[in-house]
């Protein structure tokens, strides 16, 4: 009889995402799977140190012991071999994470086998999958980057922080922005605040997170489970995004329009165990204090296209 997760977050991770294997991902690029291979059996019992999205996946998978019953699912996926990943295996049951499905594809591209695991979320170091998932937009996906070295997280609550267009929504609006200018957007945002904005890549998560909040027994103000949204929008153009969430019944806990302030100590002071954003230039900032994972345009955005053309 096959499982039903419709109802549980599921949540696809790469090793190299979950547990820092930088040092052993070099090695790989400099004497190839014989010297990996060889490197890892010789460590298979040293357990890895935490990743970017370490600290995340330990507080999702608790949320199950605050319900008493399974919402989230964790799922490792890696490009490792079975037999070179032993050692990620051990160190999953050194940390004592509730994890039972795992992926090793011998070297095989990940993103294929997103739809058989039933993923919600991909997290991963690997551009190319990540990129592939975008494209095909089967779930969201994040490009991981490398964790911050002050991160050290001080609640037992699970925080997670997304930005507004080209993640949540769509990037009509920032593509309107960018190539029409500020006041433009601004007039047509407060004219179009009771139209909701067209969902975006990461919509479809929020929607789940905010249906697993209500799975746990606290009233969803004191919920476990926290959501942010930090972004470079502010007034006017702030209530079409309130509103759309309301439309989309999705309650957010925090909300910070900051109008163009970088967005680093809005996040340290929240303390997210990840931030999503579409943009290298609040990304490099904020991965360096909290987790961060960037959101890429499809292959064919627009958005892409100006960025290829102003990079020329």
């Amino acid at each position: 009889m096959a499982t039903d997760l419709s109802e549980i977050l599921v949540i696809g991770v790469s090793s190299r995402a979950l547990f820092n294997l930088e040092r052993e991902n070099d090695l790989f690029n400099r004497e190839g799977i014989q010297g990996y291979r060889k490197y890892q059996q010789k460590n298979e019992n040293r357990p890895l140190l935490p990743g970017t999205a370490f600290h995340l996946v330990q507080r999702l998978l608790h949320l199950n012991q605050n319900a008493n019953k399974r919402i989230v699912e964790v799922v490792v996926m890696s490009r490792n071999s079975p037999e070179t990943g032993v050692r990620i295996m051990n160190s999953i049951r050194n940390n004592k994470l509730d994890i039972t499905r795992m992926a090793f594809s011998g070297g095989e591209p990940l993103a294929p086998y997103i739809e058989a695991f039933k993923i919600d979320l991909f997290l991963s170091r690997d551009l190319e999958d990540v990129q592939a998932l975008i494209d095909s937009k089967q779930c969201a996906a994040a490009y991981i980057y490398e964790p911050p070295s002050e991160f050290k997280p001080e609640d037992n609550r699970v925080k997670i922080a997304f930005d507004a267009d080209a993640v949540l929504f769509s990037e009509d609006s920032e593509h309107r922005y960018k190539t029409e200018g500020i006041d433009a957007f601004h007039q047509y945002e407060e004219k179009h605040e009771n139209d909701p904005l067209t969902e975006g890549p990461f919509a479809n998560l929020l929607i789940k997170l905010s249906k697993i909040q209500e799975e746990l027994p606290t009233s969803i103000e004191l919920s476990p489970l926290r959501l942010a949204i930090v972004t470079a929008r502010s007034a006017p153009s702030h209530m079409r995004v309130i509103k759309t969430l309301r439309k989309w019944k999705v309650y957010v806990d925090e909300a910070y329009f900051l109008g163009g302030l970088s967005k680093d100590k809005v996040l340290n002071a929240f303390g997210a165990h990840i931030f999503f954003d579409d943009q290298e230039v609040h990304l490099d900032i904020s991965s360096k204090v909290v987790p961060s994972g960037k959101v890429p345009y499809t292959s064919d955005s627009p958005l892409r296209q100006l960025k290829s053309k102003k990079d020329k």
